[in-house]
């Protein structure tokens, strides 16, 4: 099987591969860098959504581009990657969340324009992405039992929240985000989600939390532990990716398109 997995904050470059290669993919949104290399019999195609150095800011991603390389590279499924903040009190730091719902109210890409691939009227294929739960139940299923392989604590349910960089939140936007049920928030998988939602491709979305979003604790921790648990992260989505990929089969993707002739 040939998987996409999309690293974030402090992963920018992947362990574990065998065979490792960078390429250049040059798509219509844009040149993206990926490294190409092997698990086990798996093929994985890697994609750091903010670049070498964090290059670019999270308001700065340009999710299509990174999406459509992966299309180009033909993967059939997507694992995305992302450091995140506890909304939920009863999420510790240190724990994985294999996310299963979605709130990302705004669909907008970082650039204030709506989050989707059909942005030209009449176009061939244009549609509705249409779906229950927005992520591939086989996906989580699978990336659930090479977390508990890898003996990190992990959350098996929990609504993702995309909120807009690159300031983070303050107490009240963070007290609307928890009435709405959300567990916890990063700046970048809203995109992603979406657009391979559309695209039909299979999609797993994992964070790991490296503090207490603003509010939640009752006093705040020091930057330095949101930045040591940040580095700790690389390790272990390695150790899980390594768990997860060998294993996965064929899965299908989240709902459907609804798509016009003409």
């Amino acid at each position: 099987m040939r998987i996409g997995v999309i690293t974030g904050s402090g992963n920018y470059e992947w362990p574990h591969l065998e065979g490792a290669a960078q390429q250049a993919v040059v798509t219509d949104h844009g040149v993206v860098t990926v490294t190409e290399g092997r698990l086990k019999d798996a093929e994985v195609v890697q994609l750091s959504r903010h670049g070498a150095g964090h290059h670019r800011l999270s308001h700065q991603v340009d999710h299509r581009a990174n999406l459509a390389a992966l299309r180009a590279r033909n993967v059939e499924a997507v694992i995305s990657l992302t450091v995140c903040g506890a909304v939920d009190p009863a999420v510790p730091p240190g724990s994985l969340v294999v996310f299963d719902d979605l709130y990302f109210p705004s669909n907008q890409l970082p650039d204030g324009s709506p989050c989707t691939w059909y942005d030209t009227p009449g176009a061939a294929g244009r549609g509705h992405w249409i779906f229950d739960r927005p992520f591939s139940e086989p996906l989580r299923h699978a990336l659930i039992t090479a977390a508990e392989q890898t003996g990190a604590a992990v959350i098996t349910r929990g609504v993702y929240g995309h909120v807009n960089g690159p300031r983070f939140n303050s107490r009240p936007e963070i007290a609307a985000l928890a009435a709405a049920g959300v567990t916890a928030v990063s700046q970048t998988a809203g995109p992603e989600v979406v657009l391979a939602g559309e695209a039909e491709v299979p999609m797993a979305l994992v964070g790991y939390v490296t503090d207490y979003a603003n509010g939640v604790a009752a006093e705040p921790e020091p930057v330095d532990a949101l930045l040591a648990r940040m580095a700790a992260s690389k390790e272990t989505f390695a150790e899980l990716v390594a768990h997860a990929v060998p294993e996965l089969g064929t899965a299908p993707p989240a709902g459907f398109v609804y798509r016009f002739g003409s």
